[in-house]
């Protein structure tokens, strides 16, 4: 690296930090170039939409008494420009007045996941089914998904009976698992 000199009056040689300055620029451009952690103008980066994917409900395991445990799968298929699926899906379960969102599964740990136009991925709403008519369950009529970092939801028709409330009337007794890429 390049060093200059420099004379003090009394003739002693002073050193100029010149690497300390380029290395200091070179650190600047390289933040700058990451963005700054502002939003991102990557057309990978931004979330997936409903109407820019498809969303489906599949073939249910059906919870077929109460205290037994159901399964839905839900997929997606981006349709559109790529886009990112970066937390859980938003799940609530409707019966008229009464709304309950449903939680992540306990433990899981969701993955951003980067979908180009024709790529699918899919994540399972588990629930435990409800004695009907008992005031602790909940009996949903629909249920309404929305994408994380968006606010757009859709609605599907619940079908598969009522579902139970956690211990402490917390909630419904049901979860959503993080999502899992479909194919390649």
């Amino acid at each position: 690296m390049m060093q200059g000199h420099r004379h003090d009056l009394d003739g002693t040689c002073l050193m100029r930090a010149i690497p300390l300055t380029v290395t200091a620029l070179a650190a600047a451009l390289l933040l700058t170039a990451c963005g700054g952690g502002g939003k991102s103008s990557s057309k990978t980066g931004s979330a997936c939409e409903i109407g820019g994917v498809s969303v489906q409900i599949g073939s249910a395991s059906v919870a077929p008494k109460a205290g037994d445990t159901g399964e839905i799968p839900v997929s997606i298929t981006n349709q559109s420009k790529a886009c990112t699926l970066d937390h859980f899906a938003g799940v609530v379960l409707s019966a008229g007045s009464a709304e309950a969102k449903v939680p992540a599964l306990k433990g899981a740990k969701a993955q951003k996941l980067k979908l180009a136009k024709g790529d699918s991925a899919s994540f399972t709403i588990s629930y435990v089914r409800g004695n009907a008519g008992d005031k602790a369950a909940l009996t949903p009529k629909t249920v309404k998904i929305t994408l994380p970092g968006t606010t757009a939801s859709r609605s599907f028709p619940w079908s598969y009976g009522p579902v139970a409330t956690q211990t402490a009337s917390t909630g419904p007794n049901a979860s959503v698992t993080a999502f899992q890429q479909v194919g390649d």
